[in-house]
C-alpha cells in the first residue's frame, strides 16, 4: 500500500497558514507531511487514521499531528447521499518555527512538551475542545500580527490542556532519546535496538543496568508506566503496523520481523490491541486508502513515497 507525501502550502514567510475547508469531503489517501497541523473537523462522522490508531470519531473531533505522522480521515458513518458536508479548518505550521532557544524559555516549556507529544497525534475533548474550536473558527476572521497572537494562544492553551489523549504507539514513532537520566537513556537505547529480538528479555537489561531483575522491574515501571513486557510488546505491535501499511511482507514476515516468533501470538496480541487482526487491519486501511485522482483540488498535492 502506498503512502503519499503532501506538498503543503506553507512558505518560509508564514508563520502559519489556515485552509478552511467547506462541503468537500475526504477524498484524499493517507499520507503526510513536514509540518506540524492541528486539524478541526466540524459536521462529520467515520474513521481516523493517526499513525497505526484507526478509530471512530464523531461530529466533532480536534487532532494535533507533529511531522512525519502518517493521517486521514473519512467520512464512512455518513449516508452516501449526505456526505462531503464536513467542515474541515486546519492550521499547518513548520517545525522551523520554534527554535531550540526560544522553547527553552520558561514560558515556552509547555509548547515545547506539546510539540513533542504531538509526534504521536494528541485528540483533544471536553472543554479544551469547545475553547480551541471558537478560536480556530475566530482565527479565519482575522488577519496580521492579532492572528499570530491568537495562533499562540491556541498553542498555549493546548499545551496546558489535561483533556488529551495519545493516539499513535510509541512503537510507530521513529523514537528519540530524550533529556532524561544517563540510565534510563541507556536502558531505552538498548530496548530500541533490540526490541525485534525475540531472544530480549528483561535479565539483559538488569545486567546491563547492573540491577536486579525485580530491582529493575520496579524501576522500569516507575520509569514507563508499562511493564517490560507490555512496553517491548507495544513496540513491536507498533512496528508492525507500520510495516503492515507500507510494505508488501507477508503477515508472518512482519511477524517475525517485529520480534515475534509465533504467528499465532502475534496475532492474538494485535487483535486484542489493535482490536483487528493483522490481515483485517490491512485490508481496512487499503479499502480506507481508495482516492480518486481526478478530485484532487490542488495538481500534484500528493505524490507517492517509498517512506
Amino acid at each position: 500500500m502506498k503512502v503519499y507525501k503532501e506538498i503543503t502550502p506553507l512558505t518560509q514567510n508564514d508563520v502559519f497558514v489556515i485552509i478552511n475547508s467547506e462541503k468537500i469531503g475526504f477524498d484524499y489517501p493517507i499520507h503526510y507531511h513536514s509540518a506540524y497541523e492541528l486539524t478541526l473537523v466540524l459536521d462529520s462522522s467515520g474513521n481516523r487514521i493517526i499513525g497505526d490508531s484507526v478509530e471512530k470519531y464523531s461530529s466533532n473531533d480536534l487532532v494535533l499531528i507533529g511531522p512525519g505522522i502518517y493521517h486521514k480521515w473519512d467520512e464512512d458513518d455518513v449516508l452516501p447521499e449526505k456526505r462531503n458536508n464536513a467542515h474541515v479548518i486546519t492550521i499547518q505550521f513548520s517545525k522551523e518555527l520554534f527554535n531550540q532557544s526560544i522553547l527553552s524559555k520558561k514560558e515556552f516549556l509547555s509548547i515545547k512538551t506539546l510539540l513533542k507529544d504531538s509526534q504521536r497525534g494528541l485528540k483533544f475533548t471536553d472543554k479544551t475542545f469547545r475553547i480551541i474550536a471558537l478560536k480556530i473558527q475566530n482565527l479565519i476572521t482575522i488577519k496580521g500580527f492579532e492572528a499570530v497572537i491568537e495562533f499562540l494562544k491556541i498553542l498555549h492553551i493546548l499545551s496546558i490542556s489535561e483533556d488529551k489523549n495519545y493516539l499513535a504507539s510509541v512503537g510507530f514513532i521513529s523514537i528519540k532519546v530524550d533529556e532524561k537520566g544517563d540510565r534510563i537513556n541507556k536502558m531505552f537505547t538498548y530496548i530500541l535496538t533490540h526490541f525485534n529480538d525475540p531472544n530480549l528479555r528483561i535479565t539483559e537489561l538488569a545486567l546491563e543496568s547492573n540491577m536486579s531483575t525485580s530491582a529493575f522491574g520496579h524501576f522500569f515501571k516507575k520509569s514507563t508506566n508499562k511493564s517490560f513486557t507490555q512496553f517491548v510488546v507495544d513496540l513491536r505491535l507498533g512496528y508492525a503496523s507500520k510495516l503492515l501499511i507500507n510494505s508488501n511482507y507477508s503477515i508472518s514476515e512482519i511477524a517475525y520481523k517485529s520480534g515475534f516468533n509465533n504467528i499465532a501470538n502475534f496475532n492474538r496480541l494485535f487483535k486484542k490491541n489493535k482490536a483487528f487482526t493483522p490481515k483485517q487491519y490491512r485490508q481496512n486501511l487499503m479499502q480506507s486508502n481508495n482516492f480518486n485522482w481526478e478530485k484532487q483540488l490542488t495538481p500534484n498535492q500528493f505524490i507517492p513515497s517509498d517512506v
